[in-house]
């Protein structure tokens, strides 16, 4: 369950490991005391601190150079410094940041931060996180974040990706099974981020969904499968075993924890009760050996791929990956009233024929000469479907040939 991705190299030193040992807290700057203690479990468990660590740096201060197969990048500095790190970010800045992936400056962020995964995050987790975070002693530390090779370093490129691998949203618990795995599921699919290192990827950095947990070389490294194949996984595996090696990276008769895992579990696991351990294990027990539990996105069809660049090449430069918007200038599709109504007829309209100026917001053109009848039609299917909308896909190309004349 090594808490880096594909995209990601965590630097293995005793440098870390005694920065670990040697971090300091302020005064509670905002939150209760519990809460900031709850904040520091979870940031734990998440293990942040791996990642915003540079070899021989102050705590959560960044620098850490993160290898990916499409340039590097460093990890930002995210002590309080309101220069340097994060001390200008309201909670507000924090939760999209976590949840949705994009920064305080609304711009799109690199999946080298594991958003995904944190997206299934409770809001009085994040909270929690974000209370600790502002107790961390600041440190001037300037990061120049992205060295990725064009054109992966800018972050229009980024909508692509999201668009095919993203779907936000708080973890639901499974009312058919237990508390016990249910906690499991969120800490494995949430905070943990376990299938982040041991899942193969695809050529675009995705998750490959039918391979999930089955394990995928890593810096150098194997992470191994988790599903309970009882060859090569964890099929042998009791939930207690798997909670004791979480706890102290060894089980006797069967592993120790080598590079990337040791750093996790001595940063991240060693740190959890006994119960999340179990839990964790619980849940791991419960993978088949060709994994299809985790929650998310399935790869989309081709045909909705193919609506997906019709998006993303006609309509993502003014609404954003995600169908966000950009306030004040384009309106957001994600929840919007006219997208999710009933009957398709007004989005219809909207596509066909523009939109004029109103108040602060710019003036949308046609796209009647651009797409033909079939084509409305389906892009008003994916935006009404897509971003958390759940309207109904019921446009036609026959209501917009209506429509159109």
């Amino acid at each position: 369950m090594m808490s880096t991705s594909l995209w990601s190299h965590v630097a293995r030193t005793a440098a870390l490991a005694l920065a670990v040992a040697s971090l300091a807290l302020a005064p509670c700057a905002s939150g209760q005391p519990s809460e900031v203690a709850r904040g520091e479990y979870l940031a734990r468990a998440g293990d942040c601190i791996s990642c915003h660590t540079a070899p021989g740096g102050k705590p959560f201060a960044g620098g850490l150079r993160l290898d990916t197969p499409f340039g590097y990048m460093l990890s930002p500095n995210i002590t309080p410094d309101p220069d340097t790190g994060i001390g200008r970010w309201s909670a507000a800045d924090f939760e999209r940041a976590m949840r949705h992936g994009v920064n305080r400056q609304g711009q799109d962020m690199f999946p080298v931060m594991p958003f995904d995964f944190y997206t299934k995050l409770t809001d009085a987790d994040v909270a929690a996180i974000y209370a600790y975070v502002r107790t961390i002693v600041p440190v001037r530390n300037v990061v120049v974040t992205n060295h990725l090779d064009f054109p992966f370093n800018q972050r229009w490129s980024m909508g692509v990706w999201r668009e095919l691998f993203f779907t936000p949203g708080t973890y639901k618990p499974d009312p058919v099974q237990s508390a016990v795995w249910n906690r499991g599921a969120y800490l494995v699919e949430g905070l943990g981020h376990c299938s982040d290192c041991h899942s193969p990827r695809n050529v675009m950095g995705g998750i490959e969904k039918s391979k999930q947990f089955s394990g995928a070389a890593i810096d150098g490294w194997f992470a191994l499968n988790l599903s309970s194949n009882l060859s090569t996984g964890l099929g042998d595996w009791t939930a207690a075993e798997i909670a004791a090696y979480l706890k102290t990276g060894s089980f006797r008769g069967k592993t120790t924890a080598l590079g990337p895992m040791d750093e996790v579990i001595r940063n991240s696991m060693s740190y959890m009760t006994d119960a999340d351990l179990l839990a964790i294990g619980t849940y791991l027990k419960s993978l088949p050996p060709s994994s299809t539990l985790r929650a998310g996105r399935q790869m989309p069809s081709s045909a909705r791929m193919e609506v997906g660049g019709v998006y993303l090449d006609k309509c993502s430069g003014c609404h954003q990956a995600g169908g966000r918007g950009i306030p004040g200038t384009f309106p957001p599709l994600a929840g919007n009233g006219v997208v999710l109504a009933q009957s398709p007829a007004d989005i219809i309209k909207v596509v066909l024929g523009g939109v004029p100026p109103q108040g602060k917001y710019v003036p949308m053109p046609s796209f009647a000469d651009q797409l033909t009848d079939q084509g409305v039609a389906d892009i008003a299917n994916y935006v009404r479907t897509s971003w958390g909308n759940g309207a109904p896909a019921n446009a036609t190309a026959d209501m917009v040939r209506s429509l159109r004349r």
